[in-house]
Formats: C-alpha cells, structure tokens, sequence
C-alpha cells in the first residue's frame, strides 16, 4: 500500500518508515518545507499527487511546556492540522493515522483509562490535542486516532536518553518523582502497531501504549538495571519540581477493543530500545 508519512524530522516519524519499509511498503516522508500540514492547498496537492491509501500523522507540537504560553500555535498544529490531513484523506478514500496522547485526561483515574473515558485535559497542550482528535472525527470518514503515552526511542529527546546522559556525566544520584505513572512506550514498537492499523483500516479511538504501569521513578531505576549502570534514584514528589504544564498523575493506558494492536510490556520496550542503542555504538 502507498502510506504518506508527516512529521518526517521527529523521532516517531522515523520509526513509522522504517516499519513501513520493512514491510514494503510504499512510502512517501515529507519534510515540513516540503509539506505544511498547517496549509489545506498543499496537502490538496500532495495526497492528489502521491495519491496514498493511508497517512500517519506525526507531525505535532510536542513541546508541553512551551504550548501554555504559545497555545494558539500549538493549537494550529496540533488541532487544526489533524482536521484538514482527515478532510483532504477522506476525500480520496484514503485513511488518516493520527497520533494523540495521554494528556488528553486528567490525570485522575485509579485504573487505566480505555477509550470510553470522558477526555478532560488539564494543560493547553492536552487541549490542543483533544481539539485534534475532535477535527478528525468531524471529518466523518473512518480514521483513526491513536493515544500513547511516555514517548521514548532514539532521534529525539525522551526520559531514557536523559537518564543515561545524567549517569554517564558522572551523577551517582538522580531525583525522580514517584508521583506520577505511566504506560512506558517504545516508539519503535508504537510505529509497528500505526503500521498495522493502516494495513488493517482499524478505525475510531485507539489507546496504544506499552503494557503494564510503572511511576518515573520506577522507569528510571529500571533503565539503569537494564543498562548496567550503576546510579541511585531518590524519590521525590512533583512539588518538588514545578513547570508550566501540569502533569497528570496518572497516564496509564488500555484498550476496551480486541481488533487494536497490543503492544509488549514496558520492559521489554526498554529492552529492544537499549540493545538498538547498543548496536548503534558497536557500528
């Protein structure tokens, strides 16, 4: 099948590529100046061009932090984008993969969220993303938005490659919040499973996210287990550490639906995502 890829300079994006590629398939990556998703004429013109029967959106505003005081920005990439990739799709029959998060919710639940669960973003870059997922669906084709949680995979900046940096800058301790968990995701894996509802057309609502739950605390001591590197985690409570955004504090992920892809259990994503370190730096 032809998939058309956005987002194609984040590390997500890169991850879909590879996966679509492996299973050959044909693959078309803009970079942004060769495609403003923010520009209804120029996706026009390159879904008439390339012509695909799937695209996966991974272009975003990422930056959490930044989006609570640039939240019209935001705002146009994270929600305006979305709605115009689904119309131009949906007018040539083809399926848009959109990628959305966790932040969506508040936060607040004591059991992993499913689908159904009301969304109720507490920062401006959870609201940006909801505003995504509801210009999607206002499309009325049967697309697809994938929700995810705790990002990590190489080509960008995540929790697993800060944690080793702190270890290997000499840091015997490193305070982590034990207030806050999540669902763990290697983007290698997640790009897998955007593949396969692709080739599968699974529509509607989708949480996707590696198995099982652990706090930023636990992830951290078990990167350092996996990794063989020997560096002490103190726990510590959010307060102690103030941003802009609110987190929530809890980001655990699970799917109501049999047909949606299931993704490893966290730690064996952490697993895959170190080896591929490895080998990197034996080449």
């Amino acid at each position: 099948m032809r998939i058309l890829i956005t987002g194609s300079g984040g590390m997500l994006a890169r991850y879909v590529v590879a996966a679509a590629e492996r299973q050959d398939h044909d693959v078309t990556a803009p970079t942004h100046a060769e495609l403003d998703v923010c520009d209804r004429d120029a996706i026009d013109a390159a879904l008439a061009a390339k012509r695909p029967d799937a695209v996966v959106n991974c272009a975003a505003w990422t930056d959490v932090d930044g989006a609570e005081s640039h939240e019209p920005e935001a705002l146009e990439l994270n929600g305006g984008a979305p709605g115009l990739l689904a119309a131009a799709a949906s007018a040539r029959g083809a399926q848009l993969v959109h990628v959305s998060s966790d932040y969506v919710f508040d936060g607040e639940s004591e059991r992993p969220y499913l689908e159904s669960d009301q969304a109720a973003p507490r920062s401006a870059y959870g609201r940006t993303k909801l505003a995504g997922e509801h210009a999607v669906l206002a499309a009325g084709s049967e697309h697809a938005i994938v929700r995810t949680a705790w990002l990590f995979g190489a080509g960008g900046r995540n929790f697993v490659t800060t944690m080793l940096e702190l270890a290997g800058a000499g840091r015997e301790e490193v305070s982590v919040v034990t207030d806050q968990v999540g669902s763990p995701t290697f983007a290698g894996q997640l790009a897998d499973a955007l593949v396969e509802v692709a080739e599968r057309r699974v529509a509607g609502i989708q949480h996707i996210a590696g198995a099982g739950q652990c706090s930023w605390n636990e992830f951290a001591r078990e990167i350092f287990s996996q990794a063989g590197v020997h560096c002490a985690v103190r726990p510590v409570l959010s307060s102690e550490f103030p941003r802009p955004a609110p987190r929530p504090a809890w980001s655990v992920l699970a799917s109501e639906r049999a047909e949606v892809p299931r993704l490893a259990p966290w730690r064996g994503g952490l697993a895959a995502y170190l080896a591929e370190v490895r080998e990197k730096a034996s080449r």
